[in-house]
This record gives C-alpha cells, sequence and structure tokens, in this order.
C-alpha cells in the first residue's frame, strides 16, 4: 500500500491549499480516509475523515467550516482543500487509510508520507 501526499507550501494567513493523495495497492473504495496533521513540538492531531463511499465525513473542531474533505474513488485520490488558512495550521499533514469503512479518528491502518504546509502571519 502506498499513500502519496502532495500540495503542501507556503502561503499567507487567509490563503488557500489543497492536499491530495494518490493511493495505491488497495482496493481504495472500501478504505476509509483520513488527513491528520503535526506541527513542531506537538503530538499528530486529527484533522479530518470521510467514510468509504464518501457519503461521511468529520472534522476535528478547529477546522470546520474551513477545510472540506472529499475523495474520489475512481481516480483513488483524497482531497483536502484549505481554506481561510491561519499560522496555527502549520504542520506537516498526513494522509492514512483505515479499513473501516466508517469515518474515524484512530485506527488507521496505512500513512502517507506527509507534506508540509507553512501559513505566515
Amino acid at each position: 500500500v502506498q499513500l502519496q501526499a502532495s500540495g503542501g507550501g507556503l502561503v499567507q494567513a487567509g490563503g488557500s491549499l489543497r492536499l491530495s493523495c494518490a493511493a495505491s495497492g488497495l482496493t481504495f473504495s472500501s478504505y476509509s480516509m483520513g488527513w491528520f496533521r503535526q506541527a513542531p513540538g506537538k503530538e499528530r492531531e486529527f484533522v479530518a475523515a470521510i467514510s468509504s463511499g464518501g457519503f461521511s465525513t468529520d472534522y476535528v473542531d478547529s477546522v470546520k467550516g474551513r477545510f472540506t474533505i472529499s475523495r474520489d474513488n475512481a481516480k483513488n485520490t483524497v482531497t483536502l482543500q484549505m481554506n481561510s488558512l491561519k499560522p496555527e495550521d502549520t504542520a506537516v499533514y498526513y494522509c492514512a487509510a483505515s479499513t473501516r469503512p466508517f469515518v474515524v479518528r484512530r485506527l488507521y491502518d496505512y500513512w502517507g508520507q506527509g507534506t508540509l504546509v507553512t501559513v505566515s502571519s
């Protein structure tokens, strides 16, 4: 299983970024997908998740209304659209896959390598 995250970069506060995660080596439509982030000196935290069929989503409170998770099961990709970015969103963002078809905040089985998002004030 490979999860390849991309789309990170440097953006000013208030700006937007779109992260993508390309999955291979798994039956993508059977897995729920999630995004996590880890800021310097902090533990990794859950950001967003989407069910295998894409009908259910979950977000950490700090990103609700600003981030949107979506997936394309035909292309084996999951996307995190991040708007109104804040300096506190600065972190390495990871995509992950869970064998559980429903949204979960824990119990992920596979992880990507991470992509760095830096939001300047």
